[in-house]
């Protein structure tokens, strides 16, 4: 395939653009959190080990801005925000699920994971 630009970024394959909108440490943890089902931040935060403030808030921006998670706030007292999967983070999942299924075979591999856990 030809190199091609989007955002002023050069691309090289469509694989590279993909893990654009879902790569990294946090990006999958957070889609697989939110697969479940809609949460508000603080349950986002608790279903994901480790992650900090700043971190997750600076996921869930670029999820939101890649067009992956919508965020929702209700004007309560105090107000309510919800973060949810959109139909592109949806049709994301089985490449998560054939990744997470990769890097099992490739721990149990080397050692690190034993069984079928």
């Amino acid at each position: 395939m030809q190199d091609f630009i989007h955002d002023k970024r050069v691309y090289y394959s469509p694989v590279e653009f993909a893990m654009s909108y879902i790569g990294g440490t946090w990006k999958i943890p957070v889609i697989l959190a939110l697969a479940k089902g809609p949460l508000r931040y603080g349950d986002l935060k608790n279903a994901i080990a480790h992650i900090t403030d700043k971190m997750l808030n600076t996921q869930l921006r670029h999820l939101e801005k890649k067009g992956m998670v919508t965020r929702t706030i209700f004007r309560e007292k105090p107000p309510r925000v919800v973060y949810a999967l959109t139909e592109r983070a949806m049709s994301s999942l089985p490449a998560i699920e054939a990744l997470e299924a990769l890097g099992r075979v490739l721990m149990k591999d080397e050692g690190i994971l034993r069984g079928g856990s």
